[in-house]
């Protein structure tokens, strides 16, 4: 009976490893600063102010100015989560795929680790400082070809302006992201393609981006989140004038005005549902493309 035993508990000795407590810590910071605050905001969504259980919080969302300011984050999203996917992805195309000097892929990925992670007050202010009414490039325009954009009806306090200044993260991120889907191109599928007479059109519209569609929409999905949950730039560059649904709801939760944190818990539930399946679905895009690029 010992001699059977032991074999079964020394594969259980063998199964036990210390290797967990690498991973301790991030388990710890998504508990601390992402499950519980999370749970808070569900909770607090089904409560009024003074904690019993009520649906008119939900039912609240329904108004048009939050209808309004969804709708409007969804468009810049939108927007720039499109304009990032389709400069991004001709960017990290010519890079890789071009026949560039071999020095400027590093570069670019250097460059696009910082500035897809550069937000905030200091974009704003860069881009006020670049581009506002009396901006560098504004100034620029105006005194050598005689080109006011102001006057033209441009407005970086706008859906436009918001969207470019989006943009400077948006495209770094998808650099970042379509990359390893393109060096997952096999060099044999473009020779067999060639072999078998067919053009280059030919094989980027019936091999190469039904491959990459699936990465392609993914990285979409992902830069369409990204953009969603945006409030530090977006409300440095605007104030509380733009009515975009993370600076509503930091109004409900902190503002002296629209006071309401119960209302702004119930916007953060529906910020949650959009980005949770935004990101799902990246998820589940990025494993079916990793299945054509290993």
């Amino acid at each position: 009976m010992s001699i059977t035993a032991l074999p079964a508990t020394a594969a259980r000795e063998r199964r036990i490893t210390w290797s967990w407590l690498g991973i301790l810590p991030f388990i710890l910071f998504s508990l601390m600063f992402l499950l519980l605050p999370a749970a808070n905001l569900i909770v607090g969504a089904f409560q009024d102010a003074s904690g019993n259980f009520t649906l008119q919080n939900i039912v609240n969302l329904g108004q048009p100015s939050i209808i309004r300011s969804y709708t409007l984050s969804l468009q810049i999203s939108a927007a720039s989560a499109l304009g990032g996917v389709l400069i991004g992805f001709a960017l990290a195309l010519a890079t890789i795929l071009g026949g560039l000097p071999r020095w400027v892929r590093p570069t670019l990925m250097t460059f696009s680790g910082v500035a897809s992670q550069f937000a905030g007050v200091p974009l704003a202010f860069a881009f006020l400082a670049t581009l506002g009414r009396t901006g560098l490039v504004t100034a620029l325009l105006f005194s050598i070809f005689d080109i006011n954009i102001y006057r033209g009806g441009f407005n970086l306090l706008s859906f436009w302006g918001l969207t470019i200044t989006y943009l400077y993260f948006q495209i770094p991120l998808m650099v970042l992201v379509v990359s390893p889907a393109l060096d997952g191109l096999k060099r044999e599928w473009r020779e067999a393609a060639a072999i078998l007479g067919a053009t280059g059109w030919q094989y980027w519209t019936m091999i190469a981006l039904p491959i990459l569609w699936p990465s392609l929409l993914g990285a979409f999905l992902l830069l369409f989140a990204n953009a969603f949950g945006a409030i530090a730039t977006a409300y440095a560059l605007t104030g509380s004038s733009f009515n975009i649904v993370t600076i509503l709801l930091y109004a409900q939760i902190r503002g002296d005005a629209l006071h309401d944190p119960n209302l702004g818990y119930a916007l953060a539930l529906g910020m949650i549902v959009i980005t949770g399946v935004s990101n799902g679905a990246y998820i589940w895009l990025a494993s079916r493309s990793a299945r054509w690029i290993r």
